[in-house]
């Protein structure tokens, strides 16, 4: 057996191929050690968490960031306060939290306050507590009961293109001439 690595027992490889388990007395015959842990676990819900490899950026109540450019992050959790300019994949606010500037995203989900521009490539969703205002651009839009939705808002993500104003026509002149 390993030797104890900060009171931490390291599992026999012998024992756990073979079926030699010191704890089956405790657990019942042939029960693997693990398994009462991973039953609990697979009742319980999980906690939504970033896929390994993620960037995730979680601005904690009462932390106020301002005055920087978020990039190369695929979530950000807003619980406290943020002015910043941002290209991301996810943002989420929570109830408490807020956003002011200007943010590209994926995926909006807001439970606060966004100010300014917001253009949502995918979906935008308002939850009852949540407040938008600015110049909002989205692909989708889902606003539950008391949530609120204001300024400048365009269905689209595209930069919306002025239309073109019509020349006056003119009559069409025809010249006819006569060869003779």
């Amino acid at each position: 057996m390993a030797t104890p690595f900060f009171n931490k027992k390291e599992p026999d490889p012998y024992a756990q191929r073979h079926g030699n388990n010191p704890n089956a007395a405790i657990l019942g015959v042939g029960q693997p050690v693990a398994a009462p842990v991973a039953a609990a676990a697979n009742t319980a819900p999980a906690a939504p968490t970033a896929k390994e490899g993620e960037s995730k950026l979680t601005v904690g109540p009462n932390i106020k960031l301002k005055g920087v450019e978020i990039t190369d992050c695929d979530t950000l959790v807003v619980e406290g306060s943020v002015e910043a300019t941002m290209d991301s994949r996810v943002i989420q606010i929570s109830e408490r939290g807020s956003f002011k500037g200007s943010a590209e995203i994926d995926i909006a989900e807001i439970r606060g306050a966004f100010d300014g521009s917001l253009t949502v490539r995918d979906k935008l969703v308002i939850y009852a507590t949540g407040k938008v205002t600015g110049r909002i651009r989205y692909g989708k839009v889902v606003i539950e009961e008391g949530g609120q939705l204001s300024g400048e808002i365009a269905f689209g993500t595209a930069p919306q293109q002025r239309p073109l104003v019509a020349a006056p026509v003119r009559p069409m002149q025809v010249h006819t001439s006569s060869m003779g």
